[in-house]
């Protein structure tokens, strides 16, 4: 057999050389580094021995209901959950917040036009749950400390209410709701209340152990119903996976799908997804039994230190704040009028450590967002040194303004009706984004102004906007 390229692999290598790092402790958005390389070696193998394998049917490979049955038992334990609980390995925290929407819809057929109860920081998945289930997002604003308002989110709930809406912590600033005063005004009217520790899930109960102050917020808070909790995050294992836990069997049926409505095979799904390949679930399972849970105590211990050490610098920078003090591993920074944060991000680019612009919201302006991993705590006075250096660039060269040409333009632009002239004129006008050889898009290096121009922009018209250019981005390449 003749292949069409000589060495694939070799051009995938060369492919990836422009990614951004996922070891090194650098990455501090979407990638989470234990820093072992061990654990990285572990999950490659058990991935690429399972990758051909399919969890659809679990009669057909007892090897993957037994993994997922396995890292279920294990989060439950981890989770304060009762005897009762029963839980799925999903996707991602994505899926497993779908799925919780999704079940907590079903759940209420007499509901005709079903609601849940948001805190205004919860996590856009449910906001795309709502788009794809017909759930009627009812947003709440959070206090002065980002935190959920109980008492407001009890009032805004209803007869059509079928599921409430807590984070462990929330992604935007790091921050624990009010998990026990929530769940139990959820309680009080007979509502689901889901907590999205995503995040949080597999690093809070170690912060808890190790001394550190952590509101209630798993299952032994009476009310909490359901859970999710990502493996991908700070279980250390490779993407593609997540737990969605559920206080008892009762309240994950109505998740579960079944159709014999065609001739072929009675179809029988736990998730979204029929096919699932069996490598994430088999990583993941692999890297949980490696790691263990002395393991997890220890790679806490690391990323909680390497938090302390970032708050400890950013508060000793006049020009810099702390949103809101971390109650996990996320942090949320901002600028005062010296410079601006869209600037100070590419600075810290520049200088080999990503991360991620949150651009303002409200009342709230913009912000810095970083994950911090236990691979980051080794180089924690690398980054005290990059963000000297990066803060006194931004200073010195200023907050980035958006022409006013270009703001009137956007202003005028309606963003239910943007078009491709629209969004060429956009270009046109910002001068923010070239043309690349192959006719596609092409980034600037640095993105201070694209993301200044987002934030002048309504949020309708920011997803208007990034909508048109990742249709642009995602164009076939055609090679002979």
């Amino acid at each position: 057999m003749t292949s069409g390229t000589a060495d694939p692999l070799e051009r995938l290598r060369a492919l990836q050389g422009a990614d951004l790092p996922v070891h090194g402790g650098r990455t501090l958005a979407y990638v989470y580094d234990s820093g072992e390389p061990e654990v990285d070696r572990v999950a490659r193998e058990a991935v690429a021995a399972y990758a051909a394998s399919n969890a659809l049917d679990p009669t057909a490979f007892p090897s993957l209901l037994q993994m997922e049955n396995e890292l279920v038992g294990f989060a439950c334990a981890l989770l304060d959950a009762p005897v009762t609980a029963v839980g799925t390995v999903t996707s991602g925290g994505t899926e497993s917040i779908l799925l919780a929407v999704q079940g907590a819809r079903d759940s209420r057929p007499d509901v005709v036009r079903p609601r849940m109860v948001l805190p205004s920081t919860a996590h856009a998945a449910f906001h795309k749950a709502a788009h794809y289930f017909g759930v009627e997002a009812v947003l709440v604003p959070v206090g002065p400390d980002f935190r959920a308002d109980p008492a407001a989110m009890a009032e805004a709930m209803d007869d059509d209410t079928v599921l409430v809406v807590a984070s462990a912590p929330s992604y935007a600033h790091g921050v624990v709701d009010p998990v026990t005063d929530v769940a139990a005004a959820a309680a009080a009217r007979g509502i689901r209340c889901h907590v999205d520790a995503c995040i949080g899930g597999w690093v809070l109960p170690y912060a808890a152990r190790l001394g550190r102050a952590v509101p209630p917020w798993t299952f032994a808070v009476e009310g909490v119903t359901s859970i999710s909790v990502d493996t991908h995050k700070y279980a250390y294992a490779p993407k593609g996976t997540s737990l969605l836990l559920h206080r008892d069997a009762g309240l994950r049926r109505p998740q579960f799908f079944a159709s014999a409505a065609w001739p072929g095979y009675t179809m029988l799904n736990a998730t979204t997804q029929s096919t699932r390949s069996g490598g994430p679930v088999a990583g993941t399972w692999a890297v949980v039994e490696h790691i263990g849970d002395a393991g997890y105590l220890e790679l806490a211990e690391r990323a909680l230190a390497a938090v302390d050490a970032i708050v400890e610098r950013i508060e000793r920078e006049p020009a810099l704040r702390l949103v809101v003090p971390p109650d996990s591993t996320l942090v949320a920074m901002a600028t005062d009028a010296s410079c601006d944060p869209f600037t100070l991000t590419d600075e810290l680019v520049d200088r080999g450590w990503y991360v991620q612009p949150q651009l303002s919201h409200g009342a709230d302006g913009a912000s810095i967002h970083l994950s911090v991993s236990a691979g980051t705590v080794a180089h924690v006075e690398e980054f005290a040194t990059a963000l000297t250096e990066s803060l006194a660039a931004a200073q010195a060269a200023g907050p980035v303004a958006v022409d006013a040409d270009v703001v009137a333009f956007i202003e005028a632009l309606d963003p239910t009706t943007l078009d491709d002239d629209d969004f060429d004129g956009l270009l046109a006008a910002s001068g923010l984004v070239g043309t690349a050889a192959d006719g596609g898009l092409e980034l600037p290096t640095r993105m201070a102004a694209v993301n200044a121009m987002l934030d002048v922009a309504s949020p309708p018209m920011r997803e208007a906007l990034l909508v048109a250019f990742l249709d642009r981005l995602q164009r076939p390449v055609r090679r002979s």
